[in-house]
């Protein structure tokens, strides 16, 4: 089993940019981004390449004690039964590759702080 998630580099930096314009950490703000791709209807290819150059997270940070409601969403996303290491870190870095970009698109629209959380909400 992986208990380790490597994001991209645009991941990285999308994350830490946005971590210093709201203070949301990092782990929230993946995920936010996981359920915004989730709510994209369209087929997800999962990663299976190791980025190097990203942030380098624990899965327990990652998904805390939603780990299995994450799981049970991708898997549904995923329109069947998916393995531990299909689900972690493939599906759900695929899920957080498409849904950073939905993230800083929304926080970009937004164009402050307050905004960006009323829109997460809505």
């Amino acid at each position: 089993m992986n208990f380790t998630l490597r994001t991209s580099k645009y991941a990285k930096e999308i994350l830490t940019q946005l971590h210093a314009s709201t203070g949301i950490t990092p782990n929230i703000l993946i995920r936010y981004a996981v359920a915004l791709s989730l709510r994209n209807t369209t087929e997800i290819v999962p990663i299976t390449k190791d980025f190097t150059d990203g942030l380098v997270l624990n899965r327990s940070t990652v998904t805390g004690e939603y780990d299995y409601a994450f799981r049970a969403m991708i898997t549904q996303a995923a329109g069947c039964e998916l393995t531990d290491e299909e689900f972690f870190p493939a599906y759900f870095n695929a899920h957080l590759e498409r849904g950073i970009r939905m993230l800083a698109s929304e926080y970009k629209a937004a164009g402050n702080y307050e905004k960006f959380i009323r829109n997460l909400l809505s």
